[in-house]
């Protein structure tokens, strides 16, 4: 089975069609969405009927951090992802943000599990930005023992780790499109990268490719009309710097 791995749309339409259809050209048979769906981007009420529609058809979906806050917004907006978070609800439809309210934290799917941010306290959105935070994920993952492969977002950025001989978490930076093999006598943690949101300085959106059945690992780089919705944004009123930030990557 291939299953596709998208995470941190953040309301981002453009991006997330394209990478719909760039997983389906690579034979996807299964998308999970790895929390952060809304925030940020013009979207969210479309992004969140495009992604309900596909777990109709069996996609997995999980609740992240901006899940969260946009179900609860702050009453005084003292940042701009307050302000976000503010817009973001008014523009969900009541049964939206009741399905928001549904979603689990993670997915247990055998050998592999699906969290948005880590696996220990996955509650408190901490970031696997590290090798030891992610051997902390990993270990919490051994709760299950049963998991090869944790998969998660929340970084935006995609990364790999995997578990060597002596017990040291080894990190490995992967290629775009380079399909790597991850056999399952290891264990494997990988952070897919941000669809809506990339910041490394590259806009192309970002996702994953895992095929269960070959042992194999590709993440994805995919090209959007990233200025068409930098546009929308700005339409919308949001934050000139939500614009920028999707212009540049960054």
């Amino acid at each position: 089975m291939k299953l596709a791995l998208l995470s941190d749309i953040h309301s981002n339409l453009h991006a997330l069609h394209a990478c719909l259809a760039h997983a389906r050209a690579q034979g996807a048979q299964q998308f999970a969405f790895l929390g952060d769906l809304v925030g940020y981007g013009a979207q969210p009420a479309e992004v969140l009927d495009c992604i309900m529609a596909l777990q109709t058809d069996g996609a997995l979906v999980l609740r992240g951090n901006h899940e969260q806050v946009t179900l609860a917004p702050h009453g005084a907006a003292l940042h701009l992802g307050d302000m976000g978070a503010q817009w973001t609800h008014s523009q969900l439809k009541p049964q939206q943000r009741d399905w928001l309210a549904q979603l689990p934290l993670t997915h247990d799917l055998g050998a592999v599990f699906l969290v948005h941010a880590s696996v220990n306290e996955p509650e408190r959105w901490r970031y696997v930005d590290s090798p030891l935070a992610a051997t902390a994920s990993l270990d919490a993952a051994q709760a299950w023992p049963q998991v090869r492969y944790v998969f998660g977002g929340h970084v935006h950025a995609q990364t790999l780790y995997y578990r060597g001989a002596v017990g040291q978490l080894m990190p490995f930076q992967p290629q775009a499109g380079v399909a790597i093999p991850v056999p399952r006598h290891r264990h494997w943690l990988a952070t897919v990268g941000s669809v809506g949101q990339p910041r490394d300085g590259n806009p192309q959106a970002m996702y994953a490719l895992f095929d269960q059945d070959a042992a194999l690992l590709t993440f994805h780089r995919v090209h959007y009309d990233h200025a068409a919705a930098a546009d929308a944004i700005r339409r919308a009123g949001l934050p000139e710097f939500f614009a920028n930030r999707l212009e540049a990557g960054r």
